[in-house]
């Protein structure tokens, strides 16, 4: 009878025992699950944070971008004048100076409203430069050598193209002390730094460019309006 009882009670404690460590077993695994699903929550919610933030970030700096290009003025150009002079002389100083000076105007802008000076945007002919001496008139009419020779035929093509554009108008120029083969009579626009200038307002109501160039036989000038599109 003792035997029966002790039996009983060892399979008691086997069955009380196997019942806690299935329990503690099911709660470990339970709590590390949990724990995994957290951090996995938390990851993802991570993901989809930076995602969105990123997505709002490359949506403002879109929004921004084309605010800027909606903010920046688009302009055209159109040709108001142009005229051209033949440049008789073939000597490659006068060449030289010629090419300078037109390289040097080109593209020059002329506010509304500004006042245009040919020897302040041309400067002076230095050798620093690359002027070099070809033949120019002196006060008495006489070819003689200078430094930037063949400048004015730059300029006076320069003041035969404004004389086309009637919101341009001229307040300083001078004639050559003898006539010049390129354009007729009382067309030419002699300067010289410090002494003789051509000068000219814009009074339209938009900015222009001025186009110069040469191709060794001519100079050409052209006058064009900028404007808002």
């Amino acid at each position: 009878m003792k035997n029966k009882i002790w039996i009983l009670l060892i399979i008691l404690l086997a069955i009380l025992l196997g019942t806690g460590i299935y329990f503690y077993t099911n709660t470990i695994q339970n709590s590390n699950n949990s724990n995994y699903e957290t951090k996995k929550t938390s990851t993802s919610n991570n993901t989809q944070t930076n995602n969105t933030s990123r997505k709002e970030d490359n949506s403002t700096e879109n929004a921004s971008s084309n605010q800027e290009k909606q903010k920046e003025p688009q302009y055209k150009e159109e040709q108001l004048a142009t005229f051209s002079t033949k440049i008789y002389s073939k000597d490659s100083s006068r060449q030289n100076n010629i090419k300078i000076t037109c390289n040097t105007l080109n593209n020059t802008t002329v506010k509304t409203g500004a006042t245009f000076s040919f020897c302040s945007t041309v400067g002076k002919a230095t050798s620093d430069k690359g002027y070099k001496e070809a033949d120019v008139y002196d006060h008495n009419g006489n070819k003689t050598k200078g430094l930037g020779g063949g400048n004015c035929q730059v300029s006076s093509t320069l003041y035969n193209a404004v004389l086309l554009v009637s919101s341009l108008t001229v307040t300083e120029r001078h004639e050559h002390s003898n006539d010049v083969p390129y354009v007729k009579d009382g067309k030419d626009a002699a300067v010289a730094y410090g002494s003789y200038d051509f000068k000219f307002v814009n009074n339209s109501s938009n900015d222009i460019k001025i186009k110069a160039s040469t191709d060794g036989s001519n100079v050409t000038i052209t006058i064009n309006s900028i404007k808002p599109i």
